[in-house]
């Protein structure tokens, strides 16, 4: 089993940005964020996988960059240039490279675990 605790997500105006962060309880191979709205399907937004193979979503591509720190067992999404449509829940997630290495640079493929959430609301 794998925890993973989100946090920083909040309120912002367009074209601002926020920092979110995921605390994890062990390393994994992979590690991402994906969002998700209510009556729609969830979407993988980044991940980052091994060594530094990291893989985004052409919808925040240029604005999203994520990044971890092994070490400390944490991941990070800096948003910046915000959208309306990129207002979602947004959770962390991880899985073990026999799942994941296969798809590593698939940021739509679903990993195993994933945190509770921290909601991003970006206003117009």
């Amino acid at each position: 089993q794998v925890q993973l605790v989100e946090s920083g997500g909040g309120s912002v105006q367009a074209g601002g940005s926020l920092r979110l962060s995921c605390a994890a309880s062990t390393y994994t191979y992979c590690m991402g964020w994906f969002r998700q709205v209510p009556g729609k399907e969830r979407e993988g937004v980044a991940r980052i996988a091994g060594e530094g193979i990291v893989s985004y979503a052409d919808s925040v591509k240029g604005r999203f960059t994520i990044s971890r720190d092994k070490v400390k067992n944490t991941l990070s999404l800096q948003m910046n240039s915000l959208k309306p449509e990129d207002t979602a829940m947004y959770y962390c997630a991880a899985d073990w490279a026999m799942n994941c290495k296969p798809h590593e640079r698939d940021v739509q493929y679903m990993m195993e675990y994933s945190g509770k959430g921290t909601l991003v609301t970006v206003s117009s």
